[in-house]
Order: C-alpha cells, then structure tokens, then sequence
C-alpha cells in the first residue's frame, strides 16, 4: 500500500473514530510502528491531524466534511442555512437536480419546495428528508453504503447516463491553487460524475472552509458554474476569489 493510500485510510479510521492509536493503525494497515508515526507526522504537518500521546486525533472538530454526522449537522447551522436558501433560488419547477452528500446539503433538502423536481442523490439522509414530499420525484443511483452515502462504480455509470439540469456538490476544502477536495478518494470519481454530466453544478461551502485543502482534490473551482456559500467571507477575500476567476455567491 502506497503511503497516499495510507494517508487516505488513516483520515477515514479517524473520520469515523476521532481518535486512533499508533498500534491500531499498525495492525489495520499491516504496516510497522514507524511507518505509521512517520505518517502521522506528514498528515499533522499539512494540519490534517493532532499528534497525541500513543496516537492522533483530527486537527479540527468540524472536519466531517461529506459525514451527515449530528455534530456535524449542528455545526455551523446558521450559515448553512444561509446557503440553503441561496442554493434554492437557482432551483425552477421540473428541474432535474442531484444533491451530493452532507450536512449543508441536508439543509438544502429540507428548504426544498413541493414543486415538481426530480432529485438525485445518494446520501442516506437526504433520502430520508425527501421521502415524505409528495411533489419530489426521487431517484437513488444505488451502489455500496460507505458511511451516511452509496457509491461505488454502478452509482458512476448510472450519473453518466442521466440527463441533469443542476448538481449541488459539496467539498471539504475550498482553495485557488488546490480546488475542492476532501478527506479520501471514495466519493470522487461519483462526484467528478455530477460536474461532467450536470448542465451546471453549484459547490454549496461555508465561509470556514474557504483557504483550506483536503487530502485529495477532486475538481478546479473555475469548473464550477458558482461557489455558494454564506455571508462569513470579508471583502478582501471575495475580490481575490473573483479575481481568479471564480463566479462567488456570498
């Protein structure tokens, strides 16, 4: 196992866990000590992670990122609620739209209307969110459940042979020379689906995550048709976003 493999097993036990040790993380990866320690100190050296005694934790309290966790659906809730309602402006009646995972798009659920739309999505929660709404034509891609989302290569195929007006997509991180990005590779190649087969897709992020990088990058932010996200940027760094390029809601 390369070591960004590695890297990408390490933040998904810790995702799931909070805190790991040392000796765990030898056993699962069936790698040495060492190994594992010289990982850690990379991963804490890119402010992914926190060293402590025996083992790590994650570096913030809020780096769920695609995770519908209840911590992670409290966090930030103004803000995210702020986005929602934002994100529902670009929603028109018999729209076709798919709702990437997460808590700030579970809030875009929730704000949905009962008009007639067709919604996409395969994170567990959203799916539960919309069930009840008479008007939502609901459609769930399929695939193998990794934590609250189903992914999986039959989920891909099946993105790319749909006919999708909006996608809403969510991200970990959001930084100019890195893009958007998350914690591990699961969910990429489902979420590289949406950008290239949606008419247009809408990276829905709140102000917390801007000038921060995941471990891997899954799009450029210029790919998308707008960044949305809530009203915590400050002047200066709205400017140096849309000087790049980057269409920026907020």
């Amino acid at each position: 196992m390369n070591s960004i493999r590695r890297f990408e097993k390490i933040m998904e036990v810790l995702l799931n866990e909070k805190e790991v040790t040392v000796n765990e993380l030898s056993e699962r990866l069936a790698v040495t000590g060492k190994t594992i320690r010289d990982d850690l100190s990379k991963l804490e050296q890119q402010g992914l992670i926190r060293r402590v005694h025996g083992g790590a934790i994650l570096a913030q309290s809020d780096q769920f990122g695609i995770l519908s966790t209840p911590e992670s659906q409290v966090k930030h809730l103004a803000e995210k609620s702020q986005i929602a309602e934002r994100a529902v402006r670009h929603i028109e009646p018999k729209d076709i739209i798919a709702l990437d995972g997460g808590s700030t798009l579970l809030e875009l659920a929730r704000k949905l209307p009962e008009l007639p739309l067709t919604v996409i999505s395969n994170d567990v929660h959203i799916i539960n969110e919309l069930t009840p709404k008479e008007h939502i034509r609901l459609v769930v891609p399929g695939g193998y459940r990794v934590r609250n989302m189903l992914v999986g290569p039959e989920a891909v195929t099946y993105i790319r042979n749909l006919n999708i007006n909006k996608a809403f997509i969510s991200s970990t991180g959001v930084h100019l020379e890195q893009g958007l990005s998350v914690y591990t590779g699961d969910l990429i190649d489902y979420k590289r689906a949406l950008i290239e087969t949606a008419a247009r897709s809408y990276a829905v992020v709140d102000s917390h995550k801007f000038g921060q990088s995941a471990l891997r990058s899954f799009a450029a932010l210029t790919e998308m048709t707008a960044l949305i996200t809530d009203n915590g940027l400050s002047p200066e760094v709205i400017q140096q976003y849309r000087s790049a390029g980057v269409n920026l809601e907020g």
